[in-house]
């Protein structure tokens, strides 16, 4: 049986990395562990790149690394553009995107990036709420 399937935003990745024992953290040993899987496209995998490569960060090398080289293992998806309701910041819409192509949750810190006007349809969960379902 595979593991459940999730959009996770790069807010939570970062949360994670940068504080282990909370629930961002449970998120990224879930995936990391392959009790979850991520759903993502290009531009997600790229933001993670980027994003993670950041100084300000100061994330090793080997932790970008380890998120990086799970992916060809994860749920690649090609979402179609968004017909509804942009999120408030424009360059969160493609984790909409790839959650309504994957037909999965996303999983976020920030919610009022996605409002439910902007959401689709698409079920948005923080990380507790989403370790909740993990754990049904």
């Amino acid at each position: 049986m595979k593991a459940p399937l999730a959009v996770v935003d790069t807010n939570v990745i970062v949360s994670g990395l940068l504080s282990p024992f909370g629930r961002p953290g449970a998120v990224v040993d879930a995936i990391l562990a392959r009790r979850m899987r991520l759903a993502y496209d290009d531009r997600i995998a790229i933001e993670y790149l980027e994003v993670l490569s950041r100084p300000r960060f100061g994330f090793s090398k080997v932790d970008v690394e380890r998120i990086m080289e799970i992916l060809p293992f994860q749920e690649r998806v090609l979402p179609k553009p968004w017909p509804h309701t942009p999120s408030p910041d424009p360059d969160d819409t493609m984790f909409l995107e790839a959650a309504k192509a994957a037909g999965c949750p996303l999983v976020t810190g920030n919610l009022r990036h996605f409002p439910e006007p902007c959401r689709g349809g698409v079920v948005v969960l923080t990380p507790a709420e989403y370790l909740e379902t993990l754990r049904a």
